[in-house]
């Protein structure tokens, strides 16, 4: 019998609502950002480079359908019998036109594997057209998630990476995703430089008092290829980058303010060795996953002991 975590996870709340193995199956649907193409700035976020976080199968150029069946190669060989879900990752996947949109979405779902959709996007980037859409789909009966890259509740943070939107955008955006049926997922990098611990821990909880269901969280890596990289290069003392110890110390405090309501999907993220600067830790996922059950249960704490209501 699998033990009980003392934290909500998403594997388990997957195989409740599929009744099996999910697989998420990263796509490119060929979008770009609005602070790539000059909408709102160019070059993208400083610490960004979306080849450091996209599989090899997972290239525009194969198209959707092309993408999922090397995907289901891919993962079929460890996972029989498994279902899928089409991620589309790269970019910010809500950014076009909505025949566009239905398009790439349709084909993905037409995919006799592929059990529903979640859509990484940015908060500035979602339509209210585009919400009624996703709506649609998940009133026939797919599953529909959307994730937003929040990566900060501050401001100033936000403005130094050179995000190009605020937290009102992801309270906005976050609000009128809810409510549709959709499951209503965000993202936070923790680490950013100028943000404190205890900055990160509040804006965690403002984030949290939302209307969200899932909730991703990874540290802050310097990967190759991107403007953090050459700010790290030119000041390495500006950036004060978690060891795995430190981190795991700040995940317990982070788990402990998260209403109980919400599932913890990810607390890291190992880029490739060939993109990844710094922090070097070693561990993969499920070993620091492992190492964060243990800390927990040694602590005597879980999701929530901490929590207190304010609604915002």
């Amino acid at each position: 019998m699998e033990r009980r975590k003392r934290y909500n996870d998403y594997a388990t709340y997957c195989r409740r609502l599929f009744g099996g193995r999910v697989q998420k199956l990263s796509i490119d649907g060929g979008f770009t950002c609005p602070n790539r193409d000059g909408t709102k700035g160019a070059g993208g976020c400083a610490f960004c480079n979306n080849a450091s976080f996209s599989p090899a199968y997972c290239r525009e150029v194969k198209g959707i359908t092309g993408q999922i069946e090397e995907g289901v190669r891919f993962f079929g060989r460890k996972y029989e019998g498994q279902k899928y879900l089409a991620y589309f990752q790269a970019y910010s996947g809500t950014y076009a036109p909505l025949a566009v949109l239905r398009e790439r979405y349709e084909e993905a779902l037409a995919h006799p594997l592929v059990v529903g959709l979640v859509v990484g996007t940015r908060p500035d980037a979602v339509s209210g057209e585009t919400l009624d859409y996703l709506e649609e789909i998940a009133g026939r009966g797919k599953y529909v998630c959307v994730e937003f890259g929040v990566e900060s509740a501050d401001d100033e943070v936000l403005r130094s990476v050179n995000r190009g939107h605020g937290f009102a955008e992801s309270e906005a955006a976050i609000r009128a995703a809810s409510g549709r049926g959709i499951a209503v997922g965000a993202h936070l990098i923790f680490g950013l430089p100028g943000e404190t611990p205890e900055a990160m821990l509040a804006g965690a909880a403002r984030l949290c008092e939302l209307p969200i269901d899932i909730l991703k969280l990874h540290q802050l890596q310097i990967v190759r290829g991107t403007r953090m990289a050459e700010q790290y290069s030119a000041n390495p003392a500006a950036f004060a980058l978690y060891s795995e110890e430190e981190y795991l110390d700040f995940i317990v405090r982070v788990i402990e303010r998260i209403p109980p309501r919400i599932y913890l999907e990810r607390f890291v993220n190992q880029s490739p060795a060939e993109y990844l600067i710094a922090p070097r830790w070693g561990s993969k996922n499920f070993e620091f996953a492992a190492k964060l059950d243990k800390r927990l249960e040694e602590a005597d704490t879980w999701q929530g002991k901490l929590y207190v209501n304010k609604t915002l």
